[in-house]
C-alpha cells in the first residue's frame, strides 16, 4: 500500500488546499516519524522478539491509515505523520526494515545473501508499484459511485491502514525462532562494528539527504504542478519505474558477483542521478517521463546490494541494531529536505530539488568508493 499511499499523499493535500510547504512538512514530519520508530526497534530488536516487535508496529500502521484517511486539519495531519508508519517515498523507511533484514539474513548463506535480498526488494518493487498502478482505483470507484474525489482519497489511506491487518495474519505465522530473544548481556553493536556501521551512517544520510529532495511524493507534487498529470496517469508512470526497479534488483546480484558490493553500488548509483539531471531539463512531459522510467532501471539497483553489505561487515547478532543505525539516520536526513523541495516548487515549475538531488548523490557515490573500497564482505575475501 505505501506504492498508493506516496501517489495519493500529494493530490490529497493538494485538493485540501495546502500549499507545496505545507505538502513538504507533513512528508518531513512522516520521515521524523519512521526514523524514531525505526531507531526505538533496531535498539529493541536484541531483547523482544522481532515477531512481537513486528506486530506492534503494524498495529502502528493500522492506527495511521485510519486516522489520516478520517482526518482534514493540517496540524493533525502533521501529527498524525509524525506518529505513524506512512512511507512518502519508494524507499522502505519504516520500523518493518531492520526486523525483516535481520530475520532474513541469519536464513542463508554468506554467498548467498545478496540473492537473497534482491528477491526480497524484487518482491517489495513489484508490489509496491502493482499500489502506484492502482492509486486511481479508489478515485474512479467513487466517482462511478456519485461520491466526491476526496472521498476517493479518503478511502486510500483507510485501506493503507486495514491493510495491516493481512499483516498481522502473516507475521503471527513466523517461525520460533523469530519469537526468540537474546540475553540482556548481548549489545546492540560491538566497537569494531559500531566504527563501521557509523561511517556508513553517515554516508547513507548524506545520500538520503539529497533523495530527500526528490522523493516520489515531490516528485508526484512537481508532476502535478508542472505538467497537471492525473494520479491515475502518475501511478502508471510509477508502475513502470517500480517494475524496472524491481528487474534492476536482479541484474544487481550479478553485477555484484563481478565487481563486488560496494563497486556495484557506485557504477549503478551514478548513471540514475545524470538521468535525474536530464528529467530536471527536458521541455515535455513525455521525454521528461521517458527519463524518469528509465533512471527506474538503475536508481534501486543498490538497494538490495547496500543491504547485503551492511549485513555482511557486523555479526549476526548485531544485524538488526546495524539495519536500524544504517537507516535512521537516512530517515532524518531525509525529513527536512521535502520542506525546502516544496517552497521551491511554490516559487518556480522548475526542478531545482532535482539537481540538488543528483549533485549530493553522486559525491556520496565518490565517497563511498574511497571509504569502502577495502572493506570486503566474507565471500569476497
Amino acid at each position: 500500500m505505501d506504492g498508493t499511499v506516496y501517489v495519493i499523499l500529494p493530490a490529497f493535500l493538494l485538493h485540501l488546499g495546502f500549499s507545496g510547504l505545507q505538502i513538504g512538512s507533513v512528508i518531513a514530519s512522516s520521515l521524523l516519524g519512521s526514523a524514531v520508530l525505526t531507531l526505538s526497534v533496531g535498539f529493541w530488536a536484541h531483547r523482544l522478539s522481532p515477531a512481537r516487535l513486528l506486530i506492534l508496529s503494524t498495529l502502528v500502521m493500522i492506527s495511521t491509515g485510519i486516522a489520516f484517511g478520517l482526518s482534514s486539519p493540517f496540524l493533525l495531519l502533521l501529527v498524525i505523520a509524525a506518529i505513524g508508519t506512512m512511507n512518502p517515498s519508494a524507499g522502505d523507511v519504516s520500523p518493518f526494515l531492520p526486523l525483516e533484514q535481520s530475520l532474513l539474513s541469519t536464513t542463508i548463506k554468506d554467498q548467498d545473501r545478496t540473492a537473497m535480498f534482491a528477491a526480497y526488494n524484487l518482491v517489495g518493487s513489484l508490489v509496491g508499484a502493482a499500489g502506484a498502478l492502482c492509486a486511481g482505483v479508489p478515485i474512479w470507484i467513487a466517482l462511478r459511485a456519485h461520491h466526491s474525489t476526496q472521498f476517493g482519497y479518503r478511502t486510500s489511506f483507510i485501506a493503507y491502514g486495514i491493510s495491516g491487518f493481512a499483516l498481522l495474519v502473516l507475521y503471527s505465522r513466523l517461525s520460533l525462532a523469530s519469537r526468540q530473544t537474546t540475553t540482556k548481556k548481548d549489545r546492540a553493536l560491538s566497537p569494531a562494528s559500531r566504527h563501521i556501521v557509523l561511517k556508513l551512517a553517515a554516508l547513507f544520510s548524506l545520500d538520503s539527504f539529497g533523495g530527500g529532495f526528490a522523493t516520489q511524493a515531490i516528485f508526484a507534487l512537481w508532476v502535478y504542478q508542472r505538467f497537471n498529470l492525473s494520479s491515475s496517469t502518475l501511478g502508471v508512470i510509477f508502475f513502470a519505474t517500480g517494475t524496472l526497479s524491481a528487474i534492476s534488483s536482479l541484474l544487481a546480484v550479478r553485477i555484484s558477483q563481478r565487481i563486488g558490493l560496494v563497486r556495484t553500488m557506485v557504477f549503478t548509483h551514478t548513471p540514475s542521478s545524470i538521468l535525474l539531471i536530464g528529467v530536471a531539463f527536458m521541455p515535455t512531459v513525455r521525454w521528461a517521463m521517458a527519463l524518469f522510467i528509465l533512471r527506474g532501471l538503475l536508481s534501486q539497483m543498490d538497494v538490495p546490494v547496500r543491504t547485503s553489505y551492511v549485513m555482511a561487515v557486523v555479526e549476526p547478532t548485531e544485524r538488526a541494531a546495524a539495519a536500524s543505525i544504517t537507516n535512521v539516520p537516512r530517515s532524518l536526513a531525509a525529513a527536512l529536505p521535502p520542506i525546502a523541495a516544496g517552497w521551491m516548487l511554490d516559487k518556480s515549475n522548475f526542478a531545482w530539488p532535482f539537481l540538488i538531488c543528483a549533485g549530493c548523490k553522486i559525491v556520496y557515490d565518490f565517497l563511498l568508493l574511497w571509504q569502502f573500497r577495502n572493506i570486503r564482505p566474507p565471500e569476497e575475501q
